[in-house]
This record gives structure tokens, C-alpha cells and sequence, in this order.
């Protein structure tokens, strides 16, 4: 899911990583306005708040706005630099493993202080709010940078827009045939109900556990860090063993038609063949 960046994902990578991070977003979204009364997943709301607010002359309600927006762009900057500046120095799992665990931080710090110390003043939920909205920005900053733009979770505006354009599309046949446009629909129809089971989840357990929802929803993005550090480990194993059978079996050229060093080469030149191969993968 995280492992892989830009044209080297394939469907199955944005299926897995839109449906659980979407599951997420639905569970984080649902939470904030039954706590809240205030939506966290996305920022269009808060923009026509703004100019309201602007428009009245209320200039501390429109600064919240401000924020609070600005807070969901730094999100959406933050994992985007640690992307494409993390992967050099980090590895590229790690650099995209970072957002989801700053993202967990969040959501954990939400939840500890709404279970021990929240008195419900005013300035507590504008801090509670920005910190969610802050998260949100980071999973789709994430998820938009390393699907090439192809994976938003966070909100179903353009989700709902891309699904009409495309459905109107499929009236024709020759559209219902294209593999890509076809996929590209099932990846937004599974992000919609992974949204809404998020929410709807989200919405009954909170009057169970309460403000527990909160760890629920960080345990379901740990499934996306440790499910990528699992397949990564997995996929190290098999090729290390691949490498160690390839060069076991491979030919060696006879001693008589071949200058000494040249074996050597030989071996070390699989060696390197198949650790690129790994690594590409």
C-alpha cells in the first residue's frame, strides 16, 4: 500500500490503500461532529465559514477559519515534503510510513485529552478541531502524492463529481470497455462505501467505548503501516533466497576458457542483477 510510489502502484495497491485509509477518514469525520459539531475531513465548509464570517466582520471566528484551513494545507505539505524529500535519506517506506504515524499521533493525542481533560471550553475544541484537521490534511496529502493523485480519501466532493462524469461516460459502449476507466470507478465506488462504513462503524461504537473510537480509528491506519512492513519483509525473504538459489545454480564458465577474475564477475554481476530487481519491486 505504502511501499510503492507514483506509476510503479497498480490497482490493487489504490484499492487496499483508498479502502482502509478511507475507513479512517469516515470513522475521524463521524467522531468530530458528534463531539464537535464541527467536519474535519474536509475544508469547503470552513472556506464559506470564512467569508461569512469576514462578510459580518467577526475577525476572531474568521482568524478560526483561517486556521483551521491552514492547519489542513500544512498537513497536505507535510507529507508531501517528507515524501519526495525522505526518500534519499529514510528509504521510501519509512519516508511514506511517516504521515500515517504523525497522523496516529494526532488522532491518539485527540483522544487522550477528551478522555482526561477536556472541560468542553471553546478554545479546547478550536485546538482539538485544528489538531483533526491537521491530521486529515496529512492522510490526503498522502494518499493524493503517492497514487499520482488517484487516491483521495479525506472528502467526497470530487469523489461524487468524478463518479457522475464517469457513469455518464458508461452510457456508452465503447467507454464501458476501456479497463482503466472501468477501474478507475470501481477505485472511487470502493473509497465511497469504505467512507461511509468508517462512518456509519464510527457512529456506533462511539456510544459504546466513547471517546475510545479514537484508538479504533489509529489501530485501523497501524494496519496500513504493519501490512506494508510485513509484504516488505516478505518480499526481502523470497528474493534473498531467490539470489542465493541463482547463484548457486548458475553456470560457471570452464577454467580453461576463462581468465581467472572473470568467475568472480560473473557471480557478483547476478548478485547485482537481482538485487536491483528487489529493489524495483
Amino acid at each position: 500500500m505504502l511501499r510503492k510510489y507514483s506509476n510503479y502502484r497498480n490497482f490493487v495497491d489504490n484499492i487496499q490503500l483508498g479502502g482502509l485509509t478511507a475507513f479512517s477518514a469516515g470513522m475521524v469525520n463521524v467522531m468530530s461532529v458528534i463531539v464537535f459539531f464541527a467536519f474535519t475531513s474536509n475544508v469547503t465548509g470552513h472556506y464559506a465559514i470564512l467569508a461569512q464570517e469576514i462578510a459580518k466582520g467577526n475577525w476572531y471566528e474568521a482568524s478560526i477559519a483561517l486556521i483551521w484551513i491552514s492547519l489542513f494545507f500544512f498537513g497536505n505539505f507535510t507529507s508531501n515534503m517528507l515524501i519526495i524529500h525522505g526518500t534519499s535519506r529514510l528509504g521510501q517506506h519509512l519516508a511514506h510510513a511517516l504521515p500515517v504515524m504523525l497522523e496516529i499521533a494526532c488522532l491518539i493525542f485527540v483522544g487522550i485529552y477528551l478522555q482526561y481533560f477536556y472541560i468542553e471550553t471553546l478554545q479546547e475544541t478550536e485546538i482539538l478541531v485544528g489538531a483533526m484537521l491537521f491530521a486529515m490534511g496529512l492522510q490526503n496529502g498522502l494518499t493524493a502524492s503517492i497514487s499520482n493523485f488517484s487516491v483521495k480519501t479525506t472528502h467526497l466532493t470530487g469523489l461524487t463529481t468524478d463518479l457522475g462524469i464517469l457513469f455518464s461516460m458508461f452510457t456508452k459502449k465503447e467507454y464501458r470497455e476501456n479497463k482503466a476507466l472501468v477501474q478507475k470507478a470501481q477505485l472511487l465506488i470502493v473509497i465511497m462505501c469504505c467512507y461511509m462504513a468508517g462512518g456509519i462503524v464510527s457512529g456506533v461504537v462511539y456510544y459504546s467505548i466513547d471517546y475510545y473510537t479514537f484508538y479504533v480509528a489509529s489501530l485501523v491506519l497501524c494496519v496500513v503501516i504493519l501490512y506494508d512492513y510485513y509484504k516488505l519483509n516478505v518480499t526481502k525473504m523470497i528474493f534473498k533466497a531467490m539470489r542465493l538459489s541463482e547463484v548457486e545454480t548458475s553456470p560457471v564458465p570452464e577454467k580453461s576458457n576463462v581468465p581467472p577474475n572473470t568467475r568472480e564477475l560473473h557471480t557478483l554481476n547476478k548478485i547485482h542483477q537481482t538485487s536491483q530487481y528487489a529493489q524495483e519491486t
